[in-house]
């Protein structure tokens, strides 16, 4: 059967260490599917953008300050962040090799190249988690997509960086007055209460208007000086 506007085309499969994960395109946009679960496409980009915009405001005047972006996903993040030139270094982990692969030499390098090859990037395939448990790199800004944030993980596991001790572990790798910013596809009050808890501070959440539905967010706190 022809293969019509409306019917996704699957461009990659590949099964990893955490299971299934596909690129396909539907139309004009390119989607990500874990496990046969819907991630994220290529279609707004609004809210990773405001991810970045978010660490970054709250930062203020800092000299070449460090980003550590977990999670590639469709690349608005990191492109967004290689597009400004206050940042003075990015990190990328992302801990699925294909991801990596469709953005260096796939489909999904239309939107990332220039971001990918720019002088300040570096992509670190990873699992974040233990990234930032091990790595004695320290950073100005976390900027966090992992799958669909605190409240609905997707992937066994994800869900132990928004604990309270994934949470020290991110403090533990930001410096003095550093900014967390998380990415949700919803609110999650119990998760500002976790970050209070975890002893960060100003804790906020930026959402991103919709015409209807739940709209994303970005979760900000700062780990204290």
């Amino acid at each position: 059967m022809t293969a019509t506007y409306d019917t996704p085309v699957v461009l990659d499969r590949r099964e990893g260490p955490y299971g299934e994960v596909v690129l396909r395109r539907h139309g004009a946009l390119l989607q990500i599917i874990a496990n046969g679960c819907f991630l994220m496409d290529t279609s707004d980009g609004r809210s990773e953008r405001l991810l970045v915009d978010a660490a970054r405001d709250a930062l203020g005047p800092r000299p070449r300050p460090h980003v550590l972006i977990g999670g590639l996903g469709v690349g608005f993040s990191l492109a967004h962040a290689a597009a400004d030139p206050y940042w003075g270094a990015i990190t990328v982990v992302e801990r699925e090799r294909a991801i990596v692969d469709w953005h260096r030499d796939g489909p999904l390098a239309a939107l990332s190249a220039q971001a990918v090859a720019d002088r300040r990037t570096e992509i670190v395939e990873a699992d974040l988690i233990t990234f930032v448990n091990e790595t004695s790199a320290t950073y100005d800004a976390l900027c966090l997509d992992i799958d669909n944030g605190p409240d609905w993980t997707v992937t066994e596991g994800n869900e132990g960086l928004y604990s309270p001790a994934g949470l020290t572990s991110c403090a533990r790798v930001l410096k003095p007055d550093g900014i967390l910013a998380v990415w949700s596809a919803q609110p999650s009050p119990d998760f500002e209460e976790t970050l209070w808890n975890a002893g960060f501070q100003r804790v906020r959440t930026e959402e991103i208007p919709v015409a209807r539905g739940v709209p994303d967010v970005v979760h900000i706190a700062v780990r204290p000086g």
